[in-house]
């Protein structure tokens, strides 16, 4: 039994998620705890809502509420969405709890003690008005390059010119439109990074197996002009954990918090020391997964996450890890992927275009959007959902092929061969075929998922329900029953094991429609099949069954262009 750590970036408190964010991170992370839990593997699944920094405030203030008020409740909406899409984290924990005060606070310690902490004058430009330091994102003004009027402060979008603040001409503050700024001295602790530079790209060499995706944006932020740069990890913010040395004020930072990107990746490891509390457990208990001297060099670490985030999980957090001087876990396989499109353009928060999770959720169970977001992830390239493509793929893919086999099979015994598994004889070449068939298969199977290749599984999955449904098919119980009964029965037997067989591989991409399929079969074996023929002999003559709803419906064709109308502006 091997020991698999798994996280997946760690959605930001504000506002609800979209499908992209969903199949991004969260949602392959899902599929590869529960294909190992499965397995028979000890599995630690963390997740957590990263709850600092300007946006929030920002969205507190909108709310108008308390900042903690509105990230407790935020968080709260967030983790029963994760319910609704059936993410089985071990726990979902928050960026704001104490034991990711504790742990940010302990790492600038280390990293100070190593002499990876400098102190830096910089100017910044302040808005008078809104009594803060702007972030760079946060001032707009006229691109000094080529005239765009909404260039932001580091960059502008239209030229994609690289700016500063300064550069703009008639600079405002995005959050309160004032112009009435000015650019003052701050100082601000930076981690150090150039200084592990070395150590980073040792590391990352060694990591043979990564995607290319990964390698090659960690490479890139690595070498690439400057190469890699010192970092600031401290904000001036009211909102956030503040910067303490030891148990006192850091001396020149008292008022200022610790930088969001440094203090998210850190969350990795409060979450499962939260998880230890919630579950009445001892520090040995999480310290096991994450401490290498006190059990985690056994564990395997897989990180899930979009392209977005990859410099920060490559360069920035493993030199915080590796800065520290300390036995901590490093990430062992990082899975990126690219972005999801949504009907000829992208999704946008900002103006609402695209499906969000709980809309998603109000119109389709859970299943319809895991199937569609898994057998389309965007692996080798960035991929584009169409309420087209989103149809045919659960009106051929679920209904009628899934769910088509399962419901004639139950059906027809029912009213033909009574209301449990019927004897027959035994099986003959056509099913010996199919189980060699199903056997090389499931191989197959178990070797994308190993790998992580969520595409390629989910094609061979959908591969699986089909040989069975072409068993049926041809084998046609329903003719030979009329004939040859004891033949008939030996079909149908062998088909309610098949659905058994498609319950258990299929859980990891469709829990909910698996686990209606063995409560049809009054089946709670879920183990995973060490063989074809093991698992089409499974279920017994003479056990009982029940005939379930339909597992699911088609989309029809008036839907398809009321939802492709309703997403398609602004979220109200």
């Amino acid at each position: 039994m091997a020991r698999i750590l798994i996280t997946s970036a760690i959605p930001y408190i504000n506002g609800i998620k979209h499908l992209g964010n969903l199949v991004g991170s969260q949602l392959p992370a899902d599929l590869f705890a529960r294909f190992n839990r499965a397995m028979g593997h000890e599995v630690m699944f963390i997740c957590a809502t990263d709850e600092h920094g300007t946006p929030a405030e920002l969205a507190a203030a909108k709310a108008g509420q308390p900042v903690e008020e509105y990230c407790a409740e935020m968080h709260k909406v967030q983790a029963e969405l994760a319910k609704g899409f059936r993410l089985s984290f071990d726990h979902f924990g928050r960026s704001s709890s104490q034991r990711n005060h504790t742990l940010t606070q302990h790492f600038a310690g280390k990293l100070d003690e190593n002499h990876l902490i400098r102190e830096v004058s910089e100017k910044m430009v302040f808005s008078i008005d809104d009594n803060r330091f702007l972030p760079d994102r946060y001032i707009e003004g006229t691109c000094p390059n080529c005239g765009y009027e909404s260039a932001r402060g580091d960059q502008c979008d239209n030229c994609t010119k690289q700016l500063d603040p300064t550069d703009l001409i008639n600079p405002h503050s995005t959050i309160s439109g004032s112009t009435n700024l000015e650019v003052r001295e701050t100082k601000h602790l930076y981690l150090m990074q150039r200084a592990l530079r070395d150590k980073l790209e040792a590391w990352i060499d060694s990591k043979t197996d990564w995607p290319v995706l990964t390698t090659s944006i960690a490479k890139k932020w690595l070498n690439d002009g400057d190469g890699l740069q010192d970092r600031g990890i401290t904000r001036d913010l009211h909102w956030g954990i503040p910067v303490m040395k030891g148990d006192q004020p850091w001396p020149g930072m008292e008022g200022k918090v610790f930088y969001v990107w440094f203090d998210a990746p850190i969350e990795y490891i409060a979450c499962t020391a939260e998880w230890a509390d919630a579950n009445g457990k001892a520090d040995a208990d999480w310290e096991r997964w994450w401490r290498t001297d006190k059990g985690a060099h056994d564990v395997t670490y897989y990180q899930f996450m979009g392209k977005d985030n990859v410099p920060f999980h490559t360069l920035s957090f493993p030199a915080t890890i590796l800065g520290s001087g300390e036995p901590w876990k490093l990430v062992d396989y990082l899975k990126s992927f690219n972005y999801l499109n949504y009907d000829g353009g992208q999704f946008s928060t900002s103006r609402g275009r695209g499906v969000f999770m709980d809309q998603a959720l109000s119109i389709l169970p859970s299943d319809y959007w895991r199937w569609w977001l898994l057998s389309h992830a965007p692996e080798s390239s960035d991929s584009e959902f169409t309420w087209e493509n989103f149809q045919a793929s659960v009106n051929k893919d679920l209904a009628d092929v899934l769910g088509n086999l399962v419901s004639r099979v139950t059906k027809f015994a029912k009213s033909k061969l009574g209301e449990t598994i019927p004897a027959g004889g035994e099986y003959g070449p056509a099913e010996a075929a199919l189980i060699a068939d199903l056997g090389a298969r499931l191989r197959d199977y178990e070797g994308y998922m190993q790998a992580m290749e969520v595409r390629k599984a989910a094609a061979e999955l959908r591969g699986i329900w089909v040989v069975g449904n072409e068993y049926l098919q041809s084998s046609a119980p329903w003719t030979a029953v009329k004939t040859d009964p004891a033949r008939a029965e030996a079909i149908v037997r062998l088909a309610f094991n098949l659905i058994r067989l498609y319950a258990v591989i299929s859980a990891p991409f469709i829990p909910d429609a698996a686990a209606t399929m063995m409560a049809a079969l009054h089946c709670e074996d879920w183990s995973w099949p060490k063989d074809a023929a093991e698992a089409l002999r499974a279920l017994p003559a003479g056990h009982a069954f029940s005939v379930p709803e339909n597992l699911f419906r088609k989309i029809t064709d008036e839907e398809r262009a009321d939802w492709q109308a309703r997403f398609a502006g602004v979220r109200t």
